[in-house]
């Protein structure tokens, strides 16, 4: 979670040019990060921190191009968007090759940055190749970032959707209240979170979900900060609210299948992976919200 402005220069004047990526991939400074099947390869920093690793575009045999942005130097950042089945870079130690649930906390934030645009386009890249519209095929424009139908005409671009998740305090703001997704298996406790939905603000989108997953009413809500997140392709909009009446929490016993009240002692024991449950990584806006609400109260 962040509200510094962006470091990376998604270079949007040069995508329009033509034969923009034949071009940078034959420049002798153009750095270029492969992505496959989700992964990208990383150079261990020591100390737990790592770095991406960047490669020569003549090294990737087959792969669909597109332009990151420009590094802090000015040179060329591509995307290599390689095929679960390429044969290029295969020589490369599977452990070499890691996800941004791996890799959380452990980039420096520009590099994270630019991690999850790589990570996010590749995916639509991957995803979209056909018309949504008329289910013609498509032909990449724009370096990458539209895809042009080749039946009806139509322009598309890389979707994002946005969703909300959201830290609820007790009223007098000495617990936290934090639920346990039927997906985990009761392991780990986390924020609350939704997709909004068609016509919907996101200010309605908090209150519906904490009365659909926890039965809770919320009696002031405020925006903190936000984080892409390409699972597939959501914007993670966090907020804090403040419930009602800390007695009316329930679960929906569905995708929600426990709620509980937890205190800032609890809080700091799980963050420090010594509790009964655990918590978000590092890598989510999640774990942000929860350690911002406790250092708020120490």
């Amino acid at each position: 979670m962040t509200t510094m402005r962006p470091s990376l220069d998604r270079a949007a004047d040069l995508r329009t040019e033509p034969g923009i990526i034949e071009r940078l991939r034959g420049e002798p400074s153009t750095r270029t990060i492969a992505v496959r099947q989700g992964r990208v390869r990383i150079v261990d920093g020591g100390n737990d921190r790592v770095s991406l690793l960047t490669v020569d575009p003549s090294d990737i045999v087959e792969a669909t191009w597109a332009l990151l942005g420009r590094d802090a130097d000015g040179a060329a950042l591509l995307l290599a968007a390689l095929p679960p089945e390429a044969d290029s870079l295969d020589t490369a130690p599977d452990e070499t090759w890691l996800g941004l649930r791996d890799l959380g906390g452990r980039l420096a934030s520009h590099e994270t940055e630019l991690l999850v645009e790589a990570l996010a386009l590749a995916g639509w890249l991957r995803d979209a190749p056909f018309c949504p519209s008329c289910g013609g095929g498509t032909e990449i424009r724009q370096a990458g970032w539209s895809r042009r139908c080749l039946l009806c005409g139509k322009e598309h671009f890389p979707r994002t959707d946005p969703a909300v998740i959201v830290a609820v305090e007790s009223p007098d703001g000495e617990r936290l209240l934090l639920g346990a997704n039927a997906n985990w298996g009761g392991r780990m406790y986390s924020c609350f979170a939704g997709f909004a939905e068609a016509g919907e603000s996101l200010e309605s989108t908090v209150h519906r979900e904490l009365a659909e997953e926890a039965g809770v009413r919320l009696s002031s809500l405020r925006y903190i900060s936000s984080q892409p997140w390409p699972f597939p392709r959501s914007l993670m909009l966090g907020f804090r609210a403040v419930a009602v009446d800390e007695d009316e929490v329930r679960a929906d016993g569905e995708e929600i299948i426990d709620v509980r009240w937890f205190t800032r002692a609890e809080i700091a024991t799980a963050l420090e992976g010594d509790g009964p449950v655990g918590l978000p990584g590092p890598a989510s806006i999640a774990r942000a919200l929860i350690v911002t609400w406790l250092e708020d109260h120490e």
